[in-house]
């Protein structure tokens, strides 16, 4: 599949972004270690990538997986237990005993198979249950990492004879699954063209757009909706699962308290920037691994200017995009309709809050100056934007 022209735009936007932190980054980190920040980046891309593809099928289904995150630190639990279980003595010692190759496949087989349950549980809520999928996923968000918490202690301390709330990862040769870099890329790069192909060439594709386009219209044509619910959810699940097992890797350990915490949302905002529309029925494979891009190499861009606690805006920055990316898909869609951005008493309200928070933002990432400009700004702008509505207003 070719790319569409907003997956251009987000190429463009992804080479100002880069070109904008190359100027504010007094290090010129960008220009100085070319090779180490591209090799980051694809790190993160990688990583982000594998479930937000899941997110974005489902999301081009009609549906939404809130589960991301919990999958990820469940199938983590799951994978260093399996290998602490079926080989405790090599898990246990930071040396040499290695875990054999048998145990590791196993392991990673049964984690796969366990986000495959998961996505059919979230299918059955859905299809038999009746649950909205915003509920279902919601259950898993909260569920999971919280069954994943009271797993380790209690499998810990029947194989090891003391509890503990972590599982450490010492082979080797496990972490450089993650760790090698090329080992996720090559996964990801091969699962992003099976999906790609997969929406883009079959049938299963066309049915999935039509699924979400519109789901009784799909069903009244004799197309098996609840089987293609079944599908979506189920390689979503599976795609945090082997994200799961490659986050374990990396950090050579398995904490379901902090693994995967919040990366639902990275997920959904990646699908969505990258061109899916929440309403279902749009979007691509493509598009959602320029969104990816996009997202990571903004974070990565402000971490270079911010150079400490970057990760702290992390979550404002997703947010901020989310917004932006889904109001863009609003304007498009009712651009022929005339729309008032600040109708009555709500409209001025707003004037004074957004610029508040334009300006707050602006002096955490670049200074206080700044800020206070970005909130002169945006209040004069939004002022203009409010008086020309209210001329507007009067005039019809």
């Amino acid at each position: 599949m070719g790319l569409a022209r907003k997956d251009w735009g987000l190429l463009v936007a992804i080479g100002m972004v880069i070109g904008l932190a190359l100027l504010a980054d007094p290090q010129r980190t960008y220009w100085v270690n070319p090779q180490e920040s591209a090799v980051d980046i694809v790190r993160q891309v990688t990583m982000l990538g594998l479930f937000a593809m899941g997110s974005a099928l489902v999301i081009i289904a009609g549906g939404i997986d809130l589960s991301s995150g919990s999958v990820i630190a469940f199938s983590g639990t799951i994978c260093a237990t399996l290998m602490l279980v079926l080989a405790p003595e090599a898990m246990e010692s930071p040396r040499d005993p290695q875990v054999s190759l048998a145990v590791m496949a196993a392991a990673i087989a049964g984690t796969i198979v366990v986000g495959f349950l998961v996505g059919s549980l979230h299918a059955w809520l859905i299809t038999v249950v009746g649950l909205p999928p915003f509920v279902a996923t919601l259950a898993s968000l909260v569920g999971l990492r919280s069954l994943a918490r009271a797993i380790i202690p209690q499998v810990t301390e029947a194989i090891t004879g003391r509890a503990s709330n972590q599982i450490q990862i010492f082979d080797s040769r496990f972490r450089y699954l993650a760790n090698s870099v090329w080992i996720p890329f090559v996964v990801f790069v091969v699962l992003a063209i099976v999906l790609s192909f997969l929406l883009g060439r079959t049938v299963i594709g066309r049915h999935l757009y039509a699924l979400g386009g519109n789901e009784e219209a799909a069903r009244l044509s004799g197309i098996r909706t609840d089987r293609l619910k079944w599908l979506a959810y189920s390689i979503s699940a599976m795609l945090s699962s082997v994200a799961g097992i490659f986050f374990i890797g990396e950090q050579s350990v398995a904490d379901p308290q902090v693994l995967g915490m919040g990366y639902e949302l990275n997920a959904i905002a990646a699908a969505v920037v990258g061109g899916c529309s929440l309403q279902g029925g749009v979007g691509t494979i493509p598009g959602t691994v320029l969104g990816c891009v996009f997202l990571r190499t903004v974070m990565d861009g402000i971490a270079k200017v911010i150079k400490r606690g970057a990760d702290v805006y992390e979550g404002c920055i997703v947010g901020i995009l989310v917004v932006l990316a889904v109001a863009m898909s609003q304007f498009r869609q009712t651009s022929g309709q005339r729309r008032e951005m600040l109708p009555d008493a709500l409209g001025w309200v707003m004037i004074p809050t957004l610029a508040l928070l334009g300006g707050a933002i602006s002096t955490f990432l670049i200074g206080p100056r700044w800020g206070l400009a970005v909130a002169a700004i945006l209040a004069s702008g939004l002022l203009g934007t409010k008086v020309r509505e209210l001329a507007q207003a009067r005039q019809s």
